[in-house]
């Protein structure tokens, strides 16, 4: 635990320092703290849980309409959207897991993606509540504070502040009761329920915090993009990038999938820049390398080695 904190303390001092050095590349830390976000948010349930959802697109969408219609339509503060959308967002994925939680493995993966598709369509199509296919437009943001929330130094440590809570809610979830339970019923549903565990139940607890917190970092994108589309906010390939980066980074563990967004996200940005049109492919054969040699993800291969060489050494000693 004490590793985990100093970690945790350690990614808030190199993120408070980022802007001071790096003052003219903020647009892109504020998407790799975003995807830490959005990652560890999906590893409570894909990780920890074991239950992968490639719908997570929903839950940003969610949070990022939310906050435009409140502020375009109703006059809401951002704030008060956020917290809006986190409290649908946590009632969808109650209603959404109690649906289909009896299917196991790959069903389940399914019904994510059709249900995310369902909203896509409903934005689509619902123009009276969402704009439609056109979109909205954020024109105006109110300032608390004298903070424009429009500039990106203010959506910077807004991000920030966003990757710290949710990694912060993770560790804390990692020592309790309900994360030992999220692993029992993560590694055998029946023998969760003989220790007297509730699968369904913890899922579905898996499942509403996990959609609280994307939603809540997709309240700050829709600031960040200011118009918004649902073809962009709903779209599969934001799921599929939101799984990939924390089974990257490594499932189930605390800093695998801030260290999948810093890997995938970041090297996506550099290769963008370097190789241009060849960067999907680089970018293809860097993903299969790190599948091939590290199959438990970044940080779940080191840790799985440093336990390896620990064990070794007692075995020697």
């Amino acid at each position: 635990m004490r590793t985990h904190l100093l970690g945790l303390a350690a990614f808030v001092a190199a993120g408070v320092a980022y802007p001071f050095l790096f003052p003219s590349v903020l647009t892109i830390a504020i998407t790799i703290l975003l995807f830490v976000g959005w990652a560890t948010a999906w590893d409570v349930l894909g990780g920890w849980a074991g239950q992968v959802s490639l719908g997570h697109a929903a839950f940003v969408g969610l949070g990022a309409y939310f906050v435009a219609i409140g502020v375009t339509e109703y006059q809401l503060a951002p704030w008060w959207s956020a917290l809006l959308g986190m409290a649908v967002a946590a009632a969808l994925a109650f209603a959404w897991g109690w649906l289909t939680f009896g299917l196991r493995g790959p069903y389940f993966t399914l019904s994510t993606i059709a249900f995310a598709e369902i909203l896509r369509l409903v934005a689509i199509n619902e123009g009276w509540l969402t704009g439609g296919a056109t979109g909205v437009f954020i024109a105006t943001l109110p300032e608390p504070f004298g903070l424009d929330l429009f500039a990106r130094q203010t959506q910077y440590w807004l991000a920030l502040a966003f990757a710290v809570l949710v990694i912060g809610i993770v560790l804390a979830l990692s020592r309790a009761r309900f994360g030992y339970a999220l692993r029992a019923v993560r590694e055998d549903e029946d023998a969760a329920m003989a220790a007297g565990i509730d699968p369904k139940r913890t899922k579905l607890k898996a499942f509403m915090l996990s959609g609280a917190l994307t939603a809540l970092g997709g309240g700050l994108y829709g600031m960040v993009l200011s118009f918004l589309e649902p073809h962009v906010l709903f779209y599969l390939l934001l799921s599929v990038q939101i799984a990939l980066t924390a089974i990257i980074g490594g499932r189930g563990t605390i800093w695998g999938p801030a260290a999948g967004a810093l890997v995938l996200i970041g090297a996506g940005e550099v290769f963008r820049t370097t190789f241009a049109e060849a960067n999907l492919l680089i970018y293809g054969v860097l993903i299969l390398v790190i599948v091939l040699f590290a199959p438990r993800g970044l940080v779940g291969e080191a840790t799985r080695r440093a336990i390896r060489r620990r064990y070794a050494k007692r075995a020697q000693s």
